[in-house]
């Protein structure tokens, strides 16, 4: 009986498979409808493959079945155009489960390149996205955009001229972010909000900042935490910041190497961060006004460590940084920390507990007196700061499926 139960099993799972096809698209004609068509017709397991061409939309894509695969002939092959988008909403938005967008490119969304919400394993691969006319406010905040999902891979992406992050995770869980790289975007690499992230083996270069770790108040996931950046490449971090006008990120200064922001448990390791004029690696606190009482805004549990850290900090980019850098013989050094570690929160009794590992020095502790207070500065150079152990976060493990891809 056991053995015909088996074989009952794997004959509906051969069957399964064998009910699984390719929905092909091809150039030319009404390259909206047939591409739409093909995302409302598939069926899990399916896949829509996207010949080789050019295609010109007028509105953005949409995909809602979970179990699909969107792929084309390679990024510069497979071009997606939304130079004529009539809509301002993101090129490509996809809201089901277990999807695998990879091999094709998308150019000159109105809003952001593509976009995952509230989701669970969902994968970018082999991807180019590209706001053909350089950096300018006027082009997408975002990438690539997964956000309020889990297992997320992001794996050989390319994004070029957002106005905002390059390659985002927000409100997200169980992250990689790999072998990718950004450039010419206001942030190249941003995690945010989001729990346990493995960001490794990426360029991030020629963006105003290059990877930055932030939590923010007010959000529907608190508490970001967990991250690992390491063995990237983050130099020459020189493009003006172009942000939008009152985006969060458009107070980042230009020629940052790597900015923890209000976040728990990040390490920094092994990576190189070169020619990066404000400077290598800054901890800061959050210092707009909030009403959230459940939010931390300084760093902590911080460890900076074995990076290969080159020229930096030559002239930074942050109201009274030219006088700090002054003070500190004429440039940052590696490591710049505010050093808010007496800070209550509001509706708090005690200070927040704050430990950091900096131990890639010479290290500048700022001394602020609260988050932001730049003229209340003492700063002073140390070789090193280091108040304890951190305990490292552990690898992020994704689903096989996703590990294979």
């Amino acid at each position: 009986m056991k053995t015909l139960l088996i074989a009952a099993g794997a004959l509906a799972l051969m069957a399964g498979q064998a009910e699984a096809k390719t929905l092909s698209v091809t150039p030319g004609g009404d390259a909206q409808e047939k591409l739409q068509t093909a995302l409302l017709d598939a069926k899990p397991g399916d896949t829509v493959a996207i010949a080789a061409g050019r295609y010109e939309l007028t509105d953005g894509l949409s995909l809602d079945i979970a179990g699909v695969t969107v792929k084309g002939a390679g990024p510069a092959a497979t071009i997606l155009s939304f130079k004529g988008q009539k809509s301002s909403g993101e090129g490509f938005l996809v809201t089901s489960n277990k999807v695998t967008i990879r091999d094709l490119g998308v150019e000159d969304s109105k809003g952001d390149g593509i976009k995952s919400k509230g989701v669970d394993q969902i994968s970018f691969v082999n991807l180019r996205v590209e706001w053909t006319g350089g950096p300018k406010e006027t082009n997408g905040a975002y990438g690539v955009y997964p956000v309020a999902s889990t297992n997320v891979l992001i794996d050989r992406v390319t994004v070029k001229g957002a106005s905002d992050a390059g390659i985002y995770v927000g409100q997200s869980k169980n992250i990689i972010v790999k072998n990718s790289r950004a450039e010419f975007n206001v942030a190249g690499i941003e995690i945010e909000n989001s729990m346990n992230a493995d960001v490794f083996d990426n360029v991030s270069t020629h963006n105003a900042g290059g990877i930055l770790v932030f939590d923010l108040p007010n959000l529907p996931q608190m508490g970001g935490h967990s991250t690992r950046i390491f063995r990237n490449k983050v130099v020459q971090n020189d493009t003006k910041n172009f942000a939008k006008k009152g985006a969060i990120v458009g107070d980042v200064p230009t020629g940052t190497g790597v900015m923890l922001m209000a976040n728990r448990n990040v390490h920094v390791f092994e990576n190189e961060i070169d020619q990066n004029q404000t400077a290598a690696v800054m901890l800061v606190s959050y210092t707009q006004k909030y009403d959230d009482l459940t939010y931390n805004p300084l760093p902590r549990d911080i460890v900076v460590r074995d990076n290969k850290i080159g020229k930096n900090g030559w002239a930074p980019q942050f109201p009274g940084g030219d006088v700090i850098a002054k003070a500190l013989g004429g440039a940052l050094p590696p490591v710049v920390w505010d050093g808010v570690s007496n800070y209550t929160r509001k509706g708090a009794t005690a200070p927040e507990v704050v430990h950091v590992r900096l131990l890639d020095g010479p290290v500048a502790n700022l001394h602020f007196s609260a988050p932001g207070n730049v003229f209340s500065a003492k700063p002073e150079m140390t070789p090193k700061i280091d108040d304890g152990a951190v305990a490292e976060p552990k690898p992020v493990v994704l689903p096989k499926a996703q590990a294979a891809l």
